[in-house]
């Protein structure tokens, strides 16, 4: 199935009939099945589907971690399916802020340390300036107080703001973010999807998977993922106002 919209411009992410199969010794499997997707600027586009519906491998295969089988991958212009690992990395260092399930935190790093890494990764700015913007990300998502404590002085919620923060590092375009919402509690989820959208309403585009249909409702456009095929979609009135 074909998810797009009308917009007279071109997408940011484009995925154009996309299968990704697994092989094991229990056999083939299907994660993703000819799946097509257009996501635009100042969008906020939430992938929902149970468990093991595709969601996380799409996830992959749209920020270079993982290889599909066949099909085509565009990221702001540039063919994400033809890249080797490392250029994949550096796209994707260049245009994506990825937020993981399980937060990836360098537990011996500080919280500001966690901040500073990916911009010292894509050789940007000077150690002054990573510092001060690490910092000023921390003030966002209102954790600064934190700065110099390690990632499991945090709370769970302090945690995900953190993995947001370090998201952000590199000024990305685009945030892709994988159940960022999937281990915390009702409040502190909602105060989480908040960032998330003051994140679009600033011009950034998101794009979000979960198994909460809660939380879905919260983007501007929604789609389904079963047994790696895209069901259905809904589009908010506010795409057409």
């Amino acid at each position: 199935m074909n998810l797009s919209i009308d917009n007279p411009s071109p997408p940011l992410i484009e995925l154009r009939s996309v299968v990704k199969v697994y092989n094991s010794l229990a056999g083939s499997v299907m994660a993703l099945n000819c799946v097509s997707l257009q996501i635009f600027q100042g969008e906020f586009l939430v992938v929902t589907g149970k468990s093991g519906s595709g969601k996380t491998t799409l996830v992959n295969i749209i920020t270079g971690l993982d290889r599909l089988t066949s099909g085509e991958v565009w990221v702001s212009g540039s063919p994400m399916h033809r890249f080797g690992t490392e250029k994949a990395a550096r796209l994707r260092g260049g245009t994506m802020g990825v937020v993981f399930q399980s937060f990836e935190l360098l537990p011996t790093l500080t919280v500001l340390q966690n901040v500073m890494l990916p911009m010292d990764f894509a050789r940007r700015y000077s150690v002054w300036e990573q510092r001060k913007r690490a910092f000023n990300l921390l003030e966002q998502v209102d954790i600064a107080d934190h700065a110099k404590k390690q990632p499991s002085a945090l709370s769970g919620g302090q945690q995900q703001r953190l993995a947001i923060a370090r998201a952000m590092a590199n000024d990305p375009a685009i945030l892709v973010a994988d159940e960022p919402t999937g281990s915390l509690d009702s409040a502190t989820a909602a105060a989480v999807m908040g960032i998330f959208e003051g994140l679009v309403q600033e011009g950034r585009t998101v794009l979000m998977v979960t198994h909460d249909k809660d939380i879905a409702k919260r983007g501007s456009r929604t789609a389904t993922l079963v047994d790696g095929e895209i069901a259905d979609a809904q589009i908010k009135e506010s795409l057409h106002a």
